[in-house]
């Protein structure tokens, strides 16, 4: 139980639903929802859609998803990939040709085709209950009446004012008298909202084929993009297998590749070998593990994950016992590893939902446009932000993430799910891009290992090891960084807090839920 006396908030309990999600705004559309009549799926779209408006830098219809989910509580985990490809034209030779030497963060040539809107409608057909209109009207009506933009949403709007301003459709929309919105504004996308209106009355094919999806194709072209209104008009996820492992009497499942989900998989497989339970959560001691078996997770990760359909990714094998065993055996309790390259691994901006309703229906959702506003391209007519996950592929032939036709990129956002005896326990994620493997490691194991509630484990300090050195989060205790240096880690401070999260936990023998939501972000759980 936290000590009241210091700031902090209590998980969320409930018995009938909770929704946990990064805005109040979308927490609050998911419980109408529900309350509505609608099931997890329909909350979670219809909260997604929400924060595509009220965290336009982080979110939209412009970007992709990832999706776990456990009809009625069940272990039989479905997973969605609603991630999109590359253009038909982007060979690698095509840039090569050119002079590129690697993928632009932004621009057009960053930009994969919205895989969103076909994941939310294959969804919602397949598992929801409400109507596609039903379900976006929240959405709609903040995007034409207006909403109060949060604190955390200013705070990162303010950001990449720079790169708004080079595009004048998204400097006309996103800084509204030359400046990015202030905590407290209200701010409206008329032009989102009719484009939300013609989807939510003629589904997928109204974003991807017709006036919306040449919007957007045309934009591209005239910024010297490859993509076409055939690239848009075949776009289509997939049902995919969830891989796993077991951690601390718990199957720990993620989004396969090329999602990088995997990698926190690698980073449990390395710890279960330690005994941390007797270590202070906060102390050098567990952090440095943690650091540790990250380092050589990442390091897998940007040797290996890509997308299936186009490389083979040798996933039985690093998800095996001995290859644990023989990463385990080059971490030194008592000294950072020297050997290792160094990465480069970049923060973004993600949206993560999950929702469980009272027929114990759970979801694990993520929506994103990556970096801030994505590419930094809006459509003009449309109001869509563009997603730059291009950015991800790689220039370089033979490795397995180069880039190529109809290629899915590494992905960052992965949703989590955990489950024990046949049934869900807990839905969760945590959000920051390249973080959040490491994110959904320190919050399993803060649970898991050390007792903590969700709140207490998403509340609790972070680290991450990025570009050579240690990022420290402020309440990171001043002992834990000098037991760090000592080991040989150079400590920095983040520019932005590490990610965002949400989780919640279902405990059938009392027929209760535990909802949290990091305060990192705005959001809230809420539940009845």
């Amino acid at each position: 139980m936290r000590d009241f006396q210091f700031p902090g908030r209590s998980p969320v309990r409930a018995t009938e639903a909770i929704a946990a999600t990064s805005h109040p705004i979308s927490t609050l559309a998911a419980i109408e929802m529900l309350r509505a009549g609608g099931n997890a799926m329909d909350a979670a779209i219809c909260a997604a859609a929400v924060q595509g408006v009220v965290e336009p830098q982080s979110t939209g219809i412009g970007g992709d998803c990832f999706v776990l989910y456990c009809p009625a509580g069940q272990a039989n985990i479905l997973a969605f990939n609603g991630s999109g490809r590359a253009p038909a034209k982007a060979t690698i030779d095509w840039y090569l040709d050119k002079g590129f030497s690697e993928l632009p963060k932004q621009g057009p040539h960053s930009v994969t085709v919205p895989g969103a809107i076909d994941a939310w409608c294959r969804l919602l057909e397949d598992h929801g209950s409400k109507d596609l209109a039903e379900v976006l009207a929240p959405a709609i009506h903040y995007a034409e009446n207006g909403y109060v933009v949060h604190d955390r949403v200013a705070f990162d709007w303010a950001e990449p004012e720079t790169d708004l301003s080079a595009d004048e459709h998204a400097a006309r929309i996103f800084l509204p008298g030359g400046k990015a919105p202030r905590a407290g504004d209200v701010h409206s996308q008329p032009e989102l909202a009719a484009t939300l209106r013609a989807i939510a009355r003629h589904g997928r094919a109204a974003f991807y084929e017709g006036a919306i999806a040449d919007d957007m194709a045309s934009r591209l072209k005239e910024l010297g993009g490859l993509h076409t209104l055939e690239d848009f008009a075949a776009t289509r996820g997939d049902y995919v297998v969830p891989v796993s492992t077991s951690y601390g009497g718990y199957d720990i499942h993620q989004m396969p590749p090329n999602n990088q989900g995997l990698t926190a998989l690698l980073m449990l497989n390395v710890l279960s070998g330690f005994k941390l339970d007797g270590l202070d959560p906060n102390g050098a001691e567990r952090l440095h593990l943690e650091i540790e078996a990250g380092r050589l997770a990442y390091q897998d990760r940007d040797r290996f994950i890509s997308d299936q359909d186009h490389v083979s990714v040798p996933v039985e094998q690093l998800l095996s016992r001995d290859y644990a065993d023989r990463l385990r055996a080059e971490i030194d309790p008592e000294r950072a590893m020297k050997h290792l390259p160094k990465l480069k691994l970049p923060g973004s901006d993600t949206v993560y939902i999950t929702v469980v309703d009272r027929d114990r229906n759970a979801v694990s959702f993520i929506n994103s446009t990556y970096y801030s506003f994505g590419s930094g391209i809006v459509g003009p007519k449309t109001g869509v932000v563009l997603q730059n996950r291009g950015s991800s592929f790689r220039l370089e032939p033979a490795h397995p993430n180069a880039i190529a036709p109809g290629k899915r990129p590494m992905h960052t956002i992965m949703p989590g799910m955990a489950t024990k005896n046949g049934r869900v326990v807990m839905p969760f994620g945590v959000m920051g891009g390249a973080y959040q493997p490491f994110g959904h490691v320190h919050l399993l194991s803060n649970m898991l290992d050390f007792g903590m509630d969700p709140q207490a484990a998403l509340d609790a300090p972070r680290v991450f090891y990025n570009d050579g050195a240690v990022e420290a989060e402020r309440s990171v205790p001043a002992e834990a960084i000098e037991g760090l240096r000592r080991r040989g880690h150079r400590i920095t401070a983040p520019h932005h807090p590490l990610g965002g999260g949400q989780a919640v936990v279902i405990d059938w023998e009392k027929g209760t839920l535990t909802g949290a939501s990091d305060p990192r972000k705005d959001g809230m759980a809420l539940g009845y």
